[in-house]
């Protein structure tokens, strides 16, 4: 029997797991989360702090609230005592002593940019320490950032099942294939080219395009595979000829019009890139008032999809295609409208097997007396939404009311965050660990059970090195949010420049 068939014999094991476990808070259970980013290593290797990118799924330490859950978490380096104790300390009615011996933390101290997986995978010493924390594996699946053939592996290795979108499926995280899935779905996308193979191919659609859009003044050229919009470049009309020569103009002109996202790269190695991973092009959308927001949702181990929340991604970068935070619930006037659409095209995905995680973004613009919702891509995975909203519904054991869109507490009391994960400045390198945990306790920024209020910090074993990190600012509103996440980063900053 074949890997892939072997997986999927795998797979029919989580669906009676989730049933059994399923609203029963004692059960007994493992969550083995790898929370590595299996991303292609040119791409990895320029996210800033990636291999601290493992800590943003951190998150699942809350599953420790329930009283006979185990949770084996495995990451590159070693983590910070403190950094644990952080999250330990965040639960809820559990005694710090009794989370913590149903927690194995396991390392595979190795720094390098390559896929956590495949490094667990090389170790067979490190892969029988995992599969001995186990336990029972009747009673475990696996959780991951993204699922790769070397997840799916690693799943067969252990022996468990994976929580996450089957590999075979990955073309429907694809950028192309996100394309061919709104269509399917019937919902509006930027107009583009996919299944381009190359800048060539690429700068013939470019003409294509101008041709169909004659007062279209930007594309996007977009890697099949990026990450928080870094595989991003955008490309200028300006002085575009009319006629044949179109698209040798465009040919001609990309090594010197192409503005890329992603800091240090450059062209040979751009076009290297979308030669091997393929791409597509999409007009710019313009607006004054656009804005950026994402729909996350799940198909849960039943088969069942469920809409979770909506954000505004906050963005930055030359062409603001960096995602650097969300505002989380969306803007109210198009919240709801955004779900609707997010169900279409989770619909789509649902009828073709995907399970677990993943989002979609738009592009929306007002229209009349509503909004344009151009769908732009799905991101078949877990991630920048992912730990914000978790940490929201763990700490405050609330959820999001079906009516409004709104985050209701068991009081019935609202409450929104602003997040980012890629709160970065130089000072910042001035402070370890230790020093954040005094200034959030010295300042009152932690997050406070009574008021269900407060910061909570993320990716904080990359303050020193990098001087990033990442917080989630909960409040009652979107602007009592905004303000808590402003004094924060002002706070921190005054702190790191004692």
């Amino acid at each position: 029997m074949d890997a892939q068939a072997r997986f999927a014999a795998l797979q029919a094991r989580l669906r009676p797991l989730f049933q059994r476990v399923a609203g029963d808070r004692l059960a007994e259970r493992t969550v083995v989360v790898v929370p590595g980013l299996s991303l292609d290593p040119d791409v990895l290797a320029r996210v800033s702090g990636a291999r601290h990118y493992e800590e943003r799924q951190l998150s699942m330490l809350m599953l420790l609230r329930l009283p006979r859950t185990r949770v084996v978490f495995v990451t590159s380096t070693p983590i910070a005592p403190s950094v644990i104790d952080y999250y330990l300390n965040l639960l809820s009615g559990i005694p710090g002593t009794h989370a913590r011996r149903r927690l194995t933390l396991l390392s595979a101290d190795d720094a390098s940019p390559r896929s956590l997986t495949q490094k667990i995978l090389e170790r067979p010493r490190l892969l029988a320490r995992l599969k001995a924390a186990i336990g029972d594996p009747a009673l475990a699946h696996l959780s991951v950032f993204n699922a790769t053939a070397l997840e799916r592996d690693l799943a067969l290795a252990l022996d468990i099942p994976l929580y996450a979108c089957d590999p075979a499926l990955a073309y429907w995280g694809s950028k192309s294939g996100s394309r061919s899935a709104f269509r399917r779905a019937g919902v509006v996308l930027a107009d583009g080219a996919e299944h381009l193979r190359d800048l060539d191919a690429a700068a013939a659609a470019l003409a294509e395009l101008r041709e169909r859009n004659p007062e279209l003044r930007r594309a996007v050229l977009k890697l099949e595979e990026g990450f928080s919009g870094e595989g991003n470049a955008v490309f200028d009309y300006t002085g575009v000829p009319a006629g044949a020569d179109r698209a040798g103009w465009i040919r001609a002109e990309l090594p010197k019009r192409l503005r890329f996202e992603a800091p240090g790269m450059d062209y040979p190695t751009y076009a290297r890139k979308y030669a091997e991973l393929g791409g597509i092009i999409e007009a710019w959308i313009d607006g004054a008032d656009k804005c950026s927001p994402s729909v996350q949702m799940r198909v849960n181990a039943l088969g069942e999809l469920e809409v979770i929340s909506t954000h505004d991604q906050i963005l930055g970068g030359p062409n603001s295609q960096i995602f650097l935070g969300s505002r989380f619930p969306a803007n109210g006037s198009y919240r709801q409208s955004l779900a609707d659409i997010g169900r279409q095209v989770g619909a789509v995905l649902a009828a073709e097997g995907v399970i677990g995680r993943f989002s979609v973004d738009f592009v929306s613009v007002p229209e009349g007396p509503g909004w344009r919702h151009y769908a732009i891509e799905i991101n078949l995975r877990k991630g920048g939404t992912t730990l914000p909203y978790q940490m929201l519904q763990f700490l405050t054991a609330g959820h999001v009311d079906p009516g409004s869109g709104t985050f209701l507490t068991p009081l019935g009391q609202a409450r929104s965050y602003c997040a980012t994960d890629n709160l970065v400045d130089e000072r910042l390198k001035r402070l370890v660990p230790e020093d954040l945990i005094d200034i959030l306790v010295e300042r009152q920024l932690h997050f406070d059970q009574n008021t269900q209020t407060g910061v909570v910090f993320n990716l904080i074993g990359a303050l020193s090195e990098h001087g990033k990190l990442g917080l989630v600012a909960i409040a009652p509103d979107r602007a009592a949010a905004d303000a808590l996440f402003e004094q924060t980063v002002n706070v921190l900053l005054e702190e790191a420049g004692r």
